[in-house]
């Protein structure tokens, strides 16, 4: 009796305790904490990374859909670091002191951090010096190919609100550049952007929404090879400076993933395989600076 007790008791542990089953080795032990919001939401695929007193990368992460961290460290004393966008950063200490310990850290809530101040009104124009608009595809399904073009220009007006304002941005199709001229010559053939008859991709939009921090959503019209869709560039606004001659500028980092077929471009060339050369998906990344146009 007393050891189906003891059995009872030990199952309904380890079903309360889900890190129970964790087996952790000699010489280290578990840090855990839940990452959340001001009003107790959990805040996912926040950004983690554990250090130690040289300030040496331990571990690094991302919270999992419950806003749950789960580390497994050899003893010590450690830094624990937390971001996510739209909120301010955490930074704490935590120790590991004997084989097997569980440093619970229990809730973390992130303040939601201040919005920066937003460029004034009127009419920008993106800087390409200081500009980059790069894309990441897949080789033969294995490796990425990093590439990017080298000639664009964009017009950019900024409204009363940031809602109200607009952008065009014109990319050369013939400046594709992924470092190996025979591939950037077969991206420029008909197979694919066709630059001949398509010189170039245009981006217009006039729907810029707030995501809340300094994130917005860029929605709009991108016309690449004679077929226009819709894509939403997810934007991270950084703020403003000044340059070397005194000049505002504004920065802002956006992404999206584009799918070639909706393009028509359906060059489906296969290895022996049957491996797609260039994968569906390509990931677009821009990193820009606008400064006021004149």
């Amino acid at each position: 009796m007393i050891s189906r007790l003891r059995g009872r008791r030990t199952a309904a542990h380890q079903k309360s305790n889900p890190l129970a089953g964790l087996t952790v080795p000699t010489g280290a032990g578990l840090l855990t904490c839940r990452v959340l919001d001001p009003v107790n939401e959990p805040v996912r695929q926040a950004e983690f990374t554990v250090t130690d007193g040289n300030g040496r990368k331990i571990v690094s992460g991302e919270t999992d859909p419950f806003g749950t961290i789960v580390a497994m460290v050899p003893n010590g004393e450690y830094r624990l670091a937390v971001s996510a966008d739209s909120f301010s950063s955490y930074r704490g200490s935590v120790s590991i002191a004997e084989d097997g310990q569980h440093a619970g850290l229990g809730d973390i809530t992130l303040q939601i951090a201040p919005s920066l101040p937003l460029p004034a009104p009127g009419e920008w124009e993106i800087e390409p010096a200081h500009s980059r608009i790069g894309f990441i595809a897949r080789h033969i399904g294995l490796a990425r190919v990093h590439g990017r073009f080298d000639n664009f220009a964009g017009a950019i007006r900024i409204g009363e609100t940031i809602e109200q304002s607009a952008m065009h941005v014109i990319i050369g199709a013939a400046s594709i550049d992924t470092n190996v001229q025979m591939r950037d010559d077969h991206l420029r053939s008909a197979d694919f952007l066709d630059v001949a008859n398509y010189p170039t991709l245009e981006f217009y939009s006039d729907r810029f929404a707030h995501r809340g921090g300094n994130n917005w959503a860029i929605s709009g019209a991108l016309t690449l090879h004679g077929v226009t869709r819709t894509v939403t560039l997810e934007a991270q606004y950084l703020g403003m400076g000044n340059g070397m001659e005194g000049e505002t500028r504004v920065a802002v980092r956006a992404s999206t993933e584009l799918h070639r077929e909706d393009y028509t471009v359906n060059w489906q060339s296969m290895l022996a395989r049957g491996i797609a050369v260039v994968g569906s998906s390509i990931k677009i990344d821009l990193d820009i600076q606008i400064v006021p146009k004149g």
